[in-house]
């Protein structure tokens, strides 16, 4: 079995392009035509991951996180993420990410974490960004039509599920009037020009809309470009940033946070809200969540998330919202065994390991 075929089977899962815009997911380091020997599946890709893969021979490393989480701008050994990086490939060890797109894939990380909590009627929480969608909408003569529409498509608009291209078009008249420093594409100076155009159609994903806009512009004949940016409430239900789902039976907080610690095998966490609020409604979503205390729905109970800020936390004290955070990596290292198990299904006989590391942080009581 080929390293691509291990990242073939983990795309079937989770397809990359569920991935947030900015996130570096797929295969970072690496030969894809090179034989596997044996998979590490981590968490983190850390110097003790590194040492762990070459004591257990594996030459593939997947991973939750990120290894670069900026482009690389140079080799220097002197930074410690780039040495660990040409460490890697010097050890002939590939490295493959699974990461947002884990995260909102179905059956992926927050579903995972909604099952180990016990929900009921487990649902979509947020939309996430790169669900996001807008309607652009342009006018352009039809001798440009099909530039303008080459030009945006191929920056990333008019997809819909495993259709690619999709646009509308219908004819119309434009007018317009132009000023004395004006340079129209037809028309002439100081009359109101009537010109026979279509109207073009297509949705963008929120994320690629600069992109997009900057392609149109380019492409279009028109010294300046008409559009419209309408957004969409129309969502892929499948693609969501957190989970919400109801408790079997309402329960008290302090009892719900230690069934949060004991689920997710976690020594303490942190909760913002009183000790006999009653919970039910809950809403979870893996890694660090803080910032999304204001999308969530209004009768959300209580908030499973980790790394909440003290504002993020504030945040939802004013508005009766119970927090519980169990910690970034507390929540997130169930997608180590899980991630594991699906390999050992899907890649056989390849020989798949785990590696843990040590927790990063101790807490002094006293």
């Amino acid at each position: 079995m080929k390293v691509r075929d291990v990242c073939a089977a983990i795309e079937t899962l989770a397809p990359l392009k569920l991935a947030c815009e900015w996130d570096r997911v797929g295969l970072s380091i690496g030969d894809p035509n090179a034989d596997v020997r044996r998979v590490l599946v981590v968490l983190t890709v850390t110097r003790g991951a590194l040492r762990a893969a070459a004591k257990a021979h594996a030459n593939l490393i997947v991973a939750h996180h990120p290894l670069m989480r900026q482009p690389l701008e140079n080799l220097r050994t002197d930074n410690p993420v780039t040495r660990l990086c040409v460490d890697i490939a010097g050890a002939g060890i590939a490295c493959y990410v699974a990461h947002t797109n884990l995260d909102v894939a179905p059956g992926g990380m927050n579903d995972l974490l909604a099952a180990r909590l016990g929900l009921r009627q487990p649902r979509p929480l947020i939309a996430a960004p790169q669900n996001r969608q807008v309607k652009l909408v342009t006018f352009v003569p039809e001798s440009h039509l099909p530039a303008v529409r080459r030009a945006v498509c191929d920056a990333g608009a008019g997809v819909i599920g495993d259709y690619t291209y999709c646009t509308f078009s219908a004819p119309g008249v434009g007018t317009f009037l132009p000023g004395d420093k004006a340079q129209p594409f037809s028309g002439a100076r100081h009359l109101v020009n009537e010109e026979p155009e279509l109207r073009f159609e297509t949705i963008v994903p929120q994320a690629r809309l600069d992109r997009v806009v900057g392609a149109l512009k380019s492409a279009h004949p028109y010294e300046e470009v008409a559009y419209d940016i309408v957004e969409l409430q129309n969502r892929d239900a499948a693609i969501s940033l957190g989970v919400q789902g109801e408790l079997p039976s309402p329960m008290s907080l302090n009892e719900f946070a230690r069934r949060v610690r004991d689920a997710l095998k976690v020594s303490h966490v942190r909760v913002v809200g009183a000790a006999k609020k009653r919970v039910c409604h809950v809403a979870v979503l893996g890694g660090g969540g803080g910032g999304e205390v204001e999308h969530l729905p209004r009768d959300t109970d209580v908030y499973v998330t980790g790394d909440v800020r003290y504002h993020d936390a504030l945040a939802a004290a004013e508005r009766g919202l119970a927090v519980v955070d169990p910690g970034h990596a507390g929540m997130e290292k169930w997608i180590v065994p899980f991630l594991a198990g699906y390999l050992k299904r899907t890649c056989k006989p390849i020989k798949v390991i785990t590696y843990r590391e040590p927790e990063l942080f101790r807490f002094v009581a006293e």
